[in-house]
């Protein structure tokens, strides 16, 4: 990958956010969505929780972050209605990095039967007010956007590739580290 200027790539700062929330998510994709079908990954859940803190926090950072320092623009040659859906796809993933971990709290939270809730056994995270009834509406969204976090995912990874290997342009290389020589 070429190396860009900097004023068309993404901070170090945003760039560490971005891949970072990336691999916990894909991990916490990966066990929330088949704990069910590989009985081994229920072991995984006080760890998936733990994740999902990790990742409601990290989005706090990197929203402010990202409010704080404009992102570099598009390519100039890139379509308006592929600028709209880049935008709505990037909002889109920023909410539900958060609405997900917020969600499976309240969820938690809201279960008769409360297993420990901490952070990788290091401290206890407290539990959201919540009553049974909205904890059950909350298990229900998780598991929904869950599955709408599968999808942007996927699209989002098939849109870098796109760019990378069809279009070949530099999109990707923004968000790449930058390799020092």
């Amino acid at each position: 990958m070429a190396r860009l200027p900097q004023d068309r790539r993404y901070s170090s700062v945003a760039i560490a956010f971005h891949w970072i929330i990336a691999l916990l998510v894909v991990v916490n994709l990966a066990i929330g969505l088949l704990h069910d079908a590989i009985p081994s990954l229920r072991a995984w859940m006080p760890g998936h929780k733990a994740v999902g803190i990790t990742v409601l926090a990290l989005t706090a950072g990197r929203l402010a972050w990202r409010l704080a320092h404009r992102a570099p623009p598009l390519l100039a040659h890139t379509p308006a209605w592929e600028k709209g859906l880049a935008h709505a796809t990037h909002w889109t993933l920023y909410a539900l990095l958060l609405l997900m971990p917020l969600s499976g709290w309240a969820m938690v939270s809201g279960t008769e039967k409360r297993r420990p809730l901490d952070w990788f056994g290091t401290f206890d995270i407290p539990y959201l007010p919540v009553s049974t009834a909205t904890g059950s509406a909350a298990h229900e969204a998780h598991e929904l956007l869950g599955w709408l976090m599968l999808a942007l995912v996927v699209l989002h990874i098939a849109a870098a590739l796109r760019h990378h290997l069809i279009l070949r342009d530099d999109v990707l290389a923004r968000m790449a580290p930058a390799v020092r020589r």
